[in-house]
């Protein structure tokens, strides 16, 4: 059963890097090859990091068995938080930072209490969440702009590092991979356990390092490596340890699978619960303090609509609704490709209304795979 839950997963993996290879192909033809300059794929990479973070803790919460449809406003509310600070009360970018994440880890704690404790469905909390704070922020900003932002702040989300640097970090990404893959490998085998071959395990490693080698090259030969691709990596490398190396991480995927299983041994399933919806709400934070440093402003629209971007990369990742299975990597690769579409049409002159059924169209091909996959 194991055997063919992971074939089936890897089949998965292996179907979403095909379509977005593909995406990119079709694209760079459609635009002479404008989709594949520097310029452009900086930009792609830009877009798809707000989203990206989003999708690193609604992967925790789909894999818990839950749903949050607050992240969209809680976004636009800390972002909305960290302007009002800096703009109409003068606080230091540092000091601004900290009380945003702050803000958006109790604001979890808030939802994550009603959900966990007192046993009201997630989706009913988190739906009265959107509008909630969508409120909360119409009401603290008086349905104005907040702008401009300090430098400092604007580095967050608008700085470059240099491409010497970027190379020097990439290099050090590659040894550490494959590190932990020859680690893992060892302690596989110390404990008699089902491994791939070495072939398999890093022709994966091989795969992933020309990845970031091409991406680093391509970034470099425009600005450099973008700081918010900084803080994604750094956010997506510490979830993925978190979920594959942690008693937390098992606990989480034991909880979304089987409820009853993860109560009777023992899980303390409230208080992981909450810790997830806080985890949330930070990642909420990290995301609007992006998405604010890179606009340069605050405003009351900000994070419309992110919610349902971040459920269905979540989903196109491979993460299933019903709980229990998930990875980072993928729901990244999701988010990978819903931005690739977003940017693609857009360089198209694509309609807005197309491309909001496109995606329509891609997140319930994604939930019909997983449901028969299931069935199977």
């Amino acid at each position: 059963m194991l055997n063919k839950l992971s074939f089936k997963m890897n089949i998965r993996a292996y179907a979403l890097i095909i379509a977005f290879l593909l995406i990119v192909v079709i694209f760079t033809i459609l635009t002479n090859g404008d989709f594949l300059t520097s310029r452009n794929i900086t930009n792609l990479v830009r877009q798809m990091t707000v989203i990206g973070v989003l999708a690193v803790g609604m992967t925790l919460v789909i894999i818990s068995g839950n749903i949050d449809l607050s992240v969209g406003s809680l976004l636009g509310l800390t972002g909305g938080i960290a302007a009002i600070l800096q703009v109409w009360f003068g606080w230091n970018t540092f000091w601004v930072i900290l009380a945003t994440i702050a803000a958006g880890i109790l604001i979890g704690l808030w939802q994550g209490w009603w959900v966990a404790y007192r046993g009201i469905p997630a989706f009913i909390v988190t739906l009265a969440g959107m509008m909630i704070f969508r409120g909360i922020l119409l009401g603290i900003s008086g349905g104005q702009t907040i702008a401009p932002l300090e430098p400092s702040f604007m580095a967050v989300g608008q700085s470059y590092l240099p491409y010497s640097i970027g190379y020097v970090l990439t290099i050090i990404f590659i040894a550490g991979i494959v590190v932990l893959k020859f680690r893992s490998r060892q302690k596989s085998k110390a404990l008699d356990l089902r491994m791939n071959t070495p072939f398999v395990d890093y022709g994966k490693v091989l795969a992933s390092s020309a990845f970031a080698l091409i991406l680093v090259y391509y970034l470099s030969r425009y600005q450099g490596i973008p700081m918010p691709l900084l803080i994604l990596t750094f956010v997506a490398m510490l979830f993925v340890f978190f979920l594959n190396n942690t008693a937390f991480g098992r606990h989480l995927y034991s909880i979304g699978g089987n409820h009853e299983a993860a109560l009777l041994s023992g899980i303390n399933i409230k208080r992981n619960i909450l810790i997830v919806f806080m985890l949330m709400g930070a990642l909420s934070a990290i995301a609007g303090i992006i998405l604010t440093s890179r606009l340069n402003a605050a405003t009351i629209g900000a994070g419309e609509m992110y919610e349902l971007d971040a459920i269905a990369a979540v989903v196109i990742g491979g993460t299933s609704l019903m709980g229990g299975t998930g990875t980072v990597i993928g729901s990244l690769l999701g988010a990978l490709i819903m931005t690739s579409i977003d940017n693609g049409m857009s360089m198209l002159n694509v309609q807005t209304f197309w491309q909001h059924i496109v995606k329509g169209l891609i997140l319930i091909l994604a939930v019909w795979l997983d449901i028969s996959s299931k069935k199977q």
